[in-house]
């Protein structure tokens, strides 16, 4: 059988840049229908990209799109762009919670609105997403939700330099098993993806150059590893961490070196992983 998202209707938070607009780009090139549900709406100095000219790459790599400007700490946003999304596209296939805030401090350098903003989008913005979409993913004959967030590492490095960040992404991904557990019996692959080494994206440059982009991979691997998770069957797996090498291995592909932004450079791994 022939693997392809063509028709499905992806929800995908934070699709105007970076890894969203590459798995919306993956998914737009078999002919789906993507749900850009992000807050930019003008072009921001820094960081480039808006619901619109993502809309417009959608479109041109042979999707349809549906821009929506979205914050997704607010709930009644997020309420209203799920029913725009069924109204436009008669139902939801798939959520990737793919929005994230990061700010790699400790304790004392961490300010409570920094805190408060990863909590704010990469917990409750995910949970909440997760929540809208279900009653559509379950009319879905093959329905996932796919979130960025790290498998679930207790060392205590992880913890000593960034406690608030780390507790945000650990939590999205508590939430994934606690999702599988509700939903997997109901159809709903409910699971989590994450990088073996730093992605370049527009986010590096907020990093105040702590990563530079010669050591990363480039956001497409991050979208062939959904593409293929997002093309299984949703009963063949549910509650799992998974890692995109590891998903492209099962896949059959084995040389990543096109993924890499410079040839021949060391990559940086990615946080939370040994």
């Amino acid at each position: 059988m022939v693997r392809s998202l063509a028709g499905k209707t992806l929800f995908i938070t934070g699709a105007s840049r970076g890894i969203g607009l590459a798995v919306a780009l993956k998914a737009a090139a078999d002919g789906a229908n993507i749900v850009v549900a992000a807050k930019t709406t003008e072009a921001h100095p820094e960081l480039p990209g808006t619901i619109y000219t993502a809309a417009e790459q959608i479109v041109a790599a042979g999707g349809q799109a549906l821009p929506l400007a979205v914050d997704i700490r607010d709930e009644h946003q997020l309420q209203a762009a799920v029913a725009k999304a069924v109204e436009t596209f008669g139902g939801i296939d798939i959520l990737i919670n793919n929005a994230s805030a990061i700010f790699l401090a400790g304790v004392q350098q961490t300010p409570v609105k920094r805190f408060d903003l990863m909590h704010q989008v990469n917990v409750r913005g995910s949970y909440l997403a997760a929540s809208y979409c279900l009653p559509h993913l379950l009319k879905s004959h093959n329905p996932h939700i796919l979130s960025f967030s790290p498998p679930l590492n207790l060392d205590p490095r992880w913890f000593k330099h960034h406690p608030g960040y780390t507790m945000s992404k650990y939590a999205m991904s508590l939430a994934v098993i606690g999702l599988a557990a509700e939903y997997g019996e109901q159809g709903v692959a409910v699971n989590a993806l994450w990088p073996r080494t730093v992605i370049a994206t527009a986010a590096l440059a907020m990093l105040g150059g702590m990563v530079k982009p010669e050591n990363c991979r480039t956001p497409e691997i991050m979208a062939d590893a959904a593409w293929y998770l997002l093309t299984r069957d949703s009963s063949h797996a549910s509650g799992r961490f998974f890692i995109d090498e590891e998903v492209l291995g099962e896949e059959g592909i084995s040389d990543f070196s096109t993924y890499a932004v410079a040839a021949d450079q060391p990559l940086c791994p990615d946080l939370f992983l040994d």
